[in-house]
């Protein structure tokens, strides 16, 4: 896995809150940064990606443990 910059534990937070505070961190990084999102639960693992994508951000990977914790690393857009 590539350096990680950030780093945000989301897996006890529900949408809308989940992307909430996703965008809050990748607002806080600079443009290149990377920024590893642990999150649970079908919902944002759908909404996550797909909104830091359409805002710009790089989906650089997402896996996802036996135990059902999912580690998206998103790479901070322009």
């Amino acid at each position: 896995m590539q350096d990680v910059t950030r780093e945000i534990d989301i897996t006890r937070d529900v949408c809308p809150m989940t992307f909430v505070r996703t965008r809050l961190a990748l607002d806080r990084m600079a443009p290149g940064e990377t920024l590893l999102v642990r999150l649970k639960g079908q919902e944002p693992l759908r909404n996550v990606p797909r909104t830091a994508a359409e805002q710009g951000h790089e989906v650089l990977s997402l896996e996802t443990d036996e135990d059902g914790i999912s580690r998206l690393l998103l790479r901070r857009g322009l």
